[in-house]
């Protein structure tokens, strides 16, 4: 397997980056999900936060590696049985996925930063806060990170299902090609025949 993408297939710069940014979404969201029910009481109080967002700033790192990556080095083609509506489908949801990961990305840093405290990254390093004290910076940042969140998991189920419905049904590439797995050599029902 290359590095870059072909015409035919990903590469392996773009198939690592892809299912990055996808366990990270979906790990992100289990763990926001289950620390928004800890009490102070928690032992997991202080440090679920501390790794919910130095995991979120992590993926913006990677969000803006993966789109400097598309950019730079072209998408294989679609493959011949797909038709518009599902290349302009997909081309919107990809679009939405970034856009409003990014919205989650700006949301939980107006959160965390709203009392003017940094975000420490792993212990490693802290990124400053430099929008603050905004009116109900907090609240609002919050019911924004939940609701765009809840609208990416509802994307990304989506984005899934059009893999598995390309696998599945229509019996083509597109799920192997993501998983870095060779073509298959179909043959037409013709060929079967001879």
């Amino acid at each position: 397997m290359h590095l870059k993408n072909s015409p035919r297939s990903y590469g392996l710069v773009a198939i690592v980056l892809h299912w990055l940014v996808a366990l990270a979404v979906i790990g992100l969201a289990i763990l926001g999900l289950w620390m928004t029910d800890l009490s102070y009481y928690s032992p997991y109080y202080r440090s679920a936060p501390f790794w919910h967002k130095s995991i979120g700033i992590t993926l913006t790192a990677v969000l803006l590696l993966r789109l400097v990556w598309r950019w730079s080095n072209p998408r294989p083609a679609h493959l011949p049985n797909h038709k518009r509506w599902e290349v302009s489908m997909a081309g919107v949801v990809h679009g939405l996925l970034y856009l409003m990961l990014f919205v989650i990305v700006i949301s939980g840093y107006l959160i965390s930063t709203a009392k003017g405290q940094g975000i420490s990254v792993f212990g490693w390093f802290e990124i400053p806060a430099s929008i603050t004290g905004l009116p109900g910076q907090a609240d609002r940042a919050g019911a924004v990170h939940y609701w765009v969140a809840i609208g990416v998991l509802g994307l990304a189920a989506l984005h899934a299902l059009g893999a598995l419905k390309h696998h599945f049904l229509d019996r083509d590439d597109t799920l192997r090609r993501m998983l870095g797995m060779r073509a298959r050599q179909l043959t037409s029902s013709k060929e079967k025949q001879v």
